[in-house]
């Protein structure tokens, strides 16, 4: 084997990795080949010593040695090892699953690691910052670490869906929504599996206190697998027997109120958890017939959530007093666009909590609706029984209404009784779904709704995501490079040097870094500049044009803000929002 050091080696190869500059100055790898394969492990955000072996450039047992003078560092082999008598519970799993760690043991201050790739700083950081010790890399072969690996993870997931099958629960917390769809009769006595029911009210349990917006049961051919939606992220939770599939499946539909014999139809429904005495949690029920069974989507729908409060959501001073002066108009169109799953539902709720007086009359048409406000009159769009959306307005026009609340403007008829009833003393709310607010109007537009319409009705668009919010106690400064900055949408005058961006980086009390949602905002009043061009039939370019004269920032530069503040980083933002 050469004698090199990593350092000494730098100045010949490059930018590469410290792995590649020691497989290079081994010998074991000649320069193109290093970089080709490091380029391509980035580019599949795949780790380069996984690179190095699958593509079968390097072998294991040569990488091992290879890394282990390069890095001075112990060799060991894993299968001389006695795996179960190692200490557990050393390192939080996440990081090992994530990292491809194995925890050998702890000295003093010391935590003696086995890893394939004694160059990662960052996972050093990360266990350094989330157990307060000093880390020492032990090197072992990949494939056996691999191998390894998925043995230990692979008897903890049993473990795991074990010991949920086996905890104790009030079989009676779970039951039918009070508004569940009552097309199919509840068969209350078609399942009865104790466990079953156990393991899904376990599954609900913790995806609230989780803090989940979303939990995913999802059937495989040989595996059945438990996602959560935590800050906007799907997260793997559990990996029960696929045996309980069907059992499960039948479960739900039962207290959703659902058919249990029909398999081959998406289907719909709700149900409630008693938390307690006093508390009970809603949540909105969606099957999907799949290859291998019936994937479900448990939506937790909070009704605290309308009542945060406008500055909960993020907006700022500016875009804030914008949004409360056109709601606050006796009549009008309000607009909120996004992706699914942007939040424009809190925000129009939000919106009607603060406009909710005993001397104003609302209404609002859902499919379905999934907050709950006391004073409010909520309908439920039904498709199948002839309630549409336009059905449903024509309705409230003749209840004397003040504002109305439309879930979705989907198709012509619905846009055009709306914006007539913006137009004749009501003020009405909508969502559409598009990438910013200046697209709003050529939606509209191409839906058939004539330029005049929308000028004279639409008061205010707003525009809207969410960014994952940085973790307050383990958030750190960033060195990112001015060109970076510029190249993301800072303009020269915002790099004075009084900020620094924050990075991500992961503790006890976050989810990699990140902890709750942040909204980001793009909020554009109608001027009457605006409203010229729309009468001429502009374009969405003409209209973002003129909004930025006006001071609205995009959906970009409204993230940069969010940076700029420490609120997130640049990498979310660039992620939420495209530009």
């Amino acid at each position: 084997m050469i004698d090199f050091d990593v350092a000494s080696a730098e100045s010949l190869t490059g930018n590469l990795s410290g792995i590649g500059r020691a497989l290079v100055a081994a010998g074991t790898l000649d320069q193109k080949t290093a970089e080709m394969l490091y380029s391509k492990a980035h580019a599949s955000h795949k780790s380069f010593v996984a690179e190095l072996v699958d593509s079968g450039a390097v072998s294991s047992i040569t990488l091992a040695h290879t890394l282990c003078k390069a890095f001075i560092a112990p060799l060991v082999d894993l299968s001389a090892l006695n795996i179960e008598g190692l200490q557990t519970n050393l390192l939080d799993e996440k990081i090992c699953r994530d990292y491809q760690l194995l925890p050998l043991g702890k000295r003093n201050n010391v935590l003696v690691i086995a890893t394939a790739d004694p160059s990662n700083r960052e996972a050093a950081e990360k266990i350094k910052f989330a157990t307060q010790l000093t880390v020492e890399w032990v090197v072992v072969e990949f494939d056996k670490l691999m191998k390894l690996n998925v043995t230990r993870f692979t008897e903890a997931t049993e473990k795991f869906s074990t010991a949920f099958l086996n905890s104790e629960f009030d079989e009676k917390s779970l039951e039918v929504a009070d508004d569940a769809p009552l097309d199919a009769p509840p068969q209350d006595n078609e399942i009865d599996d104790a466990p079953v029911v156990r393991f899904l009210q376990k599954m609900l349990f913790d995806a609230y206190s989780m803090g989940a917006s979303d939990l995913h049961f999802e059937p495989y051919e040989f595996s059945y697998r438990v996602r959560f939606r935590i800050d906007g992220e799907l997260r793997e939770i559990g990996s029960p027997p696929v045996s309980i599939k069907e059992k499960l499946a039948s479960r739900i539909k039962v207290i959703s109120r659902m058919d249990i014999s029909e398999r081959r139809l998406p289907q719909d429904g709700r149900m409630k958890l008693k938390m307690g005495r006093d508390k009970t949690i809603d949540f909105r029920v969606s099957t999907l017939p799949t290859l291998f069974g019936e994937k479900i989507v448990i939506r937790i729908l909070d009704p605290n959530s309308a009542k945060m409060g406008i500055e909960a959501l993020g907006y700022e001073t500016e875009e804030k007093e914008r949004l409360l002066k056109a709601i606050g108009r006796p009549y009008g169109m309000v607009l909120v666009t996004g992706p699914t799953g942007s939040g424009k539902t809190v925000s129009l709720y939000t919106c009607l909590n603060l406009l909710n007086q005993p001397g104003v009359n609302i209404a609002t048409a859902e499919d379905p609706s999934e907050i709950s406000l006391p004073g409010v009159n909520q309908v439920n769009v039904n498709e199948k029984a002839g309630l549409t959306f336009a059905v449903a307005l024509k309705s409230f026009l003749r209840q004397d209404p003040d504002i109305i609340m439309v879930g979705e403007i989907r198709d012509l008829e619905t846009a055009d009784i709306s914006i007539k009833a913006a137009q004749t003393g009501h003020m009405v709310m909508s969502t559409l779904h598009t990438n910013d607010a200046p697209t709003t109007i050529t939606r509209l537009r191409n839906m058939g709704v004539a330029p005049f319409n929308i000028a004279s009705s639409v008061v205010l668009v707003t525009a809207q995501r969410l960014a994952r919010r940085l973790c307050a106690k383990c958030k750190l400064p960033a060195d990112v490079p001015r060109e970076a900055l510029l190249d993301a949408g800072f303009k020269p005058t915002d790099l004075d040097g009084t900020w620094k961006p924050y990075r991500a980086l992961g503790c006890s009390a976050c989810n990699n870094g990140y902890k709750g949602r942040v909204g980001i905002y793009q909020v554009m009043p109608i001027s009457e500049e605006i409203q010229r061009i729309i009468l001429r039939d502009g374009s969405a370019m003409d209209i973002a044009a003129q909004s930025e004269r006006e001071g609205v920032r995009s959906l970009r530069n409204s993230g940069l803000h969010k940076v700029k503040l420490g609120l997130t980083s640049i990498e979310e933002v660039m992620a939420v929002t495209n530009e």
